[in-house]
């Protein structure tokens, strides 16, 4: 669904922010509902979260460098900066509702990948992955 600075539901997702969901390269926000009720889900139980990357458009930078389009494209992924103990806490939460994680948590800029991805949508999930 397509979201805008108007239309974003503050009272559904009252911790993050069209601004931080949308693309950074051409601010358009197209969201899966159900991926954000599970992020929200995890901002509640686990306290604040950063977002790093929300919606990517196809045009995008990193989105134009893969092969095919990645699961941010879609709108049911997200990057969340967190290390140590809250990426251990966030991780354990988001096995309940997120079928692709993927872990960076070695030198700068750590953080986790959480996408609600399915087989039908093309990629195989359930998936635990890490990043080089």
């Amino acid at each position: 669904m397509k979201f805008t600075a108007d239309t974003w539901p503050k009272d559904r997702w009252p911790n993050f922010s069209h601004k931080e969901m949308a693309c950074s390269h051409c601010g358009d926000c197209y969201l899966n509902s159900a991926m954000m009720d599970n992020l929200q889900d995890i901002r509640n139980k686990s306290g604040p979260l950063t977002v790093t990357s929300g919606y990517r458009c196809p045009h995008h930078p990193v989105e134009v460098a893969k092969d095919r389009p990645g699961a941010h494209t879609s709108g049911k992924a997200v990057d969340i900066a967190v290390d140590r103990e809250k990426a251990y806490r966030v991780l354990k939460l988001a096995l309940g509702g997120f079928q692709g994680i993927g872990v960076k948590q070695h030198g700068e800029g750590r953080f986790l990948h959480l996408d609600t991805m399915t087989k039908d949508d093309g990629f195989p999930r359930p998936t635990l992955f890490s990043y080089p």
